[in-house]
Order: C-alpha cells, then structure tokens, then sequence
C-alpha cells in the first residue's frame, strides 16, 4: 500500500503561550493539502508539537488514510509517542497516550524525527496560525571605523 506522507509542527508564542498547530500531508497519488489553526489551549512548545500531531493525525483519519508516514521535527514528541520504555512527562501523559492510540489505529503507521530545516513549511503554517510571518532573516549596517 502506498502511504500519505505528513509532516507536523506546532508553536508556542511565547513558550509557554497561544499554540498554533501547522501541517503538511501528501496523498497517495500526490495531491497535496495543508492545515493551519490556532488551538483554543495555551501551553508550552511540548505541547503544542503534540497537539500538531492530534490534529494531523485526526485529519488523516478522516480522510480515508491508513498507512502514513508522519515527519515531526521534536524529539521529546517522537520519542514518548514512539517508545514506551521513554521517561513519561506527567502533565501532557494523557495526550501522549492519546497519540499513540491514535497513531495505532491506522493500519501503518511510522513516526519519524526529522531535523528542524527540513520541516520548514508545517512551521511557517504553524506559526501564520497566530498570525505570524515565517522567520525573517534581518541584515544589519555593519558598524564604520
């Protein structure tokens, strides 16, 4: 079966602060689709990258997906939702657990860390969700002597 590829982030203004939740998916035959939303919680960055993934992961759900390839740019995400021998995060246990469930119940399913700059779009939609623009590189006059 040919799986949907995904990638997800979320972001946090300030950390801890508003989250906004981004995406980006790829259907079997290439069609492509976004998702860009603020959620109604606050919380930290932790928080919000796991709440990118619900969302991701209930969007594919309803569109018929069930092998899936998810990319998240967030260790700590990747690796309770990936490992249960991981050192659980008390506060945000309920919502690992219901990623994993989630995520097991798809036919295939695989999560994949993946670095930062390669995950440059699902956080630019992340952040536009609260209204940001994408990351900005500022040069700035160098000084005279």
């Amino acid at each position: 079966m040919n799986p949907w590829f995904a990638y997800c982030d979320g972001s946090a203004v300030p950390n801890p602060g508003r989250i906004g939740l981004g995406a980006v998916f790829t259907e079997p035959d290439g069609t492509r689709h976004t998702l860009s939303q603020a959620a109604h919680e606050n919380g930290c960055n932790n928080e919000a990258e796991l709440r990118a993934l619900l969302a991701t992961l209930q969007e594919l759900k309803s569109r018929g997906a069930d092998t899936l390839v998810i990319h998240c740019d967030n260790s700590v995400v990747v690796e309770q939702v990936g490992c249960s021998t991981a050192k659980p995060i008390p506060r945000l246990a309920s919502l690992f657990e219901e990623a994993r469930t989630l995520l097991n119940s798809f036919d295939q399913a695989t999560l994949m860390w993946i670095p930062r700059h390669r995950n440059r779009e699902a956080d630019a939609l992340a952040r536009a969700a609260l209204g940001l623009a994408g990351n900005r590189i500022v040069k700035l006059p160098k000084k005279r002597r």
